[in-house]
């Protein structure tokens, strides 16, 4: 069976435990039957694939940019492997950086490691997942205060696509209302739901639950 990339990509977090099926209490309180982990990831050979569908997601969607931003921590990684990715396999040069946690004082300075942002620059932002938006109300002030970039979008690994605890729209569909950004994730939950119906992973006794869950929490 030929498979997609959306399709390796879900076959490939669960063979590296990031993607389980079960029952999970989410931060939120949530019941949920599919939990991710994305600390699961922790080897070499891992980060090198994972940025493949970073890349792969990027250059699909057609996003054009001159640097790729990672938030630390977890985006710290996460833009190397990337901006790697999109050199070798789509021969794609792009700048990457990422930000300090405070302001060096002394050495070359600054808030940002890497690329030093310039004004009218493209930027994407490359997240793990995203639950609440913190990670992009967090980073936003601080891209602003560096330069007057434009962020073309930010690129997730997954898209849960269930609503806020108190909104009806989801994290993706909140950051492009709040802060007119479009988030890009390389897997929904619908296309997880598809992976199972498929055969594509095993996981067909979860189902239900999943449609449960999708019917109740779904934005």
């Amino acid at each position: 069976m030929s498979l997609t990339y959306k399709e390796e990509f879900i076959k490939f977090m669960v063979e590296n435990g990031v993607l389980r099926f079960g029952e999970f209490t989410l931060k939120s309180g949530r019941k949920a039957p599919y939990f991710i982990n994305t600390g699961n990831y922790k080897t070499g050979k891992q980060l090198a694939k994972l940025g493949e569908y970073y890349a792969t997601c990027i250059v699909e969607n057609g996003l054009d940019a001159e640097t790729l931003v990672g938030p630390a921590y977890k985006g710290i990684p996460l833009s190397v492997t990337t901006a790697i990715a999109l050199f070798n396999k789509y021969e794609k040069e792009l700048n990457y950086c990422f930000d300090r946690k405070e302001v060096k004082d002394h050495g070359e300075g600054g808030l940002f490691v890497g690329q030093q942002l310039k004004d009218g620059e493209k930027v994407i932002i490359i997240e793990d997942v995203m639950t609440s938006g913190k990670a992009l109300r967090e980073i936003l002030p601080k891209l602003q205060a560096a330069a007057n970039v434009e962020v073309v979008g930010m690129i997730i690994s997954v898209d849960r696509m269930e609503k806020a605890l108190n909104s009806e729209l989801s994290a993706v569909k909140e950051a492009k209302k709040e802060f007119g950004i479009d988030v890009y994730s390389v897997v929904t939950m619908t296309d997880i739901i598809s992976a199972i119906e498929k055969g594509v992973i095993d996981g067909k006794e979860h189902l239900e639950a999943m449609y449960a869950y999708r019917s109740q929490y779904g934005a």
